[in-house]
């Protein structure tokens, strides 16, 4: 076994050890540090793969911004050592029965999917068109889908604020 598939074992098995722990957690703040695992071995991942731009995005836009937003929105809203509800067991088992649909779901679609083989040659990334494309608002430009997702993550933590710090009526 060489040190590459030693590495992709390892991420593989952290992002999904954490993943469950991220959904299983009765603690919101521990989720979201969970959560944070998740995306960082995503990360190493894609560094494995040589995606180096994606694996910045990734670290930079997700693990560094999202997570943080996360973090920062259960620190102002509730109290760190607050704990969710235990689940039932009726809400145990359709949620197994859910996710069995969709991993079911999922790898049928994936095996009768016919992928084409395409060879292309390797290109060096141009960094001008990559910065072009990124500040642009034009046809393959990116800048307007970015102001629209922030705008509306903006608005839902906004609301989440509001919602969470509303006090109730007696």
């Amino acid at each position: 076994m060489s040190i590459h598939e030693l590495m992709f074992y390892l991420f593989s098995g952290m992002i999904l050890l954490f993943s469950v722990l991220t959904v299983t957690s009765r603690r919101i703040l521990r989720a979201a540090v969970y959560l944070l695992f998740v995306l960082v071995s995503t990360a190493g991942i894609y560094f494995m793969l040589n995606y180096q731009f994606l694996a910045a995005v990734q670290l930079t836009l997700y693990a560094g911004g999202i997570v943080v937003l996360i973090i920062f929105s259960i620190l102002l809203t509730s109290h760190i050592s607050q704990k969710f509800e235990p689940l039932g067991v009726k809400k145990m088992v359709f949620s197994a029965l859910a996710v069995a649909a969709g991993a079911l779901l999922s790898i049928m679609t994936i095996l009768d999917y016919g992928f084409d083989t395409v060879v292309t040659t390797s290109q060096n990334p141009d960094m001008e068109l990559i910065g072009t494309s990124l500040l642009s608002y034009e046809k393959n430009g990116y800048v307007l889908p970015f102001e629209v997702i922030s705008v509306l993550l903006l608005a839902a933590m906004v609301a989440s604020i509001v919602i969470a710090k509303k006090e109730k009526s007696k």
